[in-house]
């Protein structure tokens, strides 16, 4: 822990965690898939039809649960999904929004980045990676909270609605 002047110790950043859940309308989607499996049964025996009914949607749910993935920041650092660094290889870190997180997601882009996106998420963030020994320059990743994940990465900057990259 580091201290101040005053001898009192640093503010830490604020932890942060969020689930990237699915859309409401990606959770009916799955459910008409998972339910429409029943359709061939019913004509077999009504029972049979119900049994493979509740066996699709229990599918399809914990098939959307599976994969939803968590954005993660701690002390030590931050986890987006699977992937993981730690603090000390996070450089700059912005959020965009609107236009600039299009343009994030399309010119942009850089193929090489590390990216966790959810199309049905208009805000992203990109994490600039530090890491010599990393290829990836940056990380992009959805959030529908980008001011709790800027805070919580101790970055002052605003969620930007036009500058379009981790270098401006």
């Amino acid at each position: 822990m580091t201290t101040q002047p005053t001898g009192q110790p640093a503010p830490q950043p604020a932890p942060h965690a969020e689930k990237l859940w699915p859309a409401w309308w990606i959770w009916l989607s799955a459910w008409l898939v998972g339910a429409s499996v029943s359709l061939v049964f019913f004509p077999v025996d009504v029972g049979v039809g119900i049994l493979a009914l509740l066996i699709g949607l229990a599918l399809v749910s914990a098939g959307l649960l599976a994969t939803t993935p968590q954005v993660r920041v701690t002390a030590d650092g931050l986890q987006v999904g699977r992937a993981r660094i730690d603090r000390d290889h996070i450089g700059r870190v912005v959020a965009h929004r609107g236009p600039a997180a299009r343009e994030q997601l399309g010119p942009g882009f850089d193929a090489t980045a590390y990216q966790c996106i959810r199309g049905w998420i208009d805000a992203v963030v990109t994490v600039e990676i530090v890491d010599e020994r990393d290829a990836t320059p940056y990380w992009i990743f959805s959030t529908r909270r980008p001011e709790a994940v800027l805070r919580a990465l101790g970055s002052d900057q605003p969620v930007r609605e036009s500058r379009t990259s981790v270098q401006d």
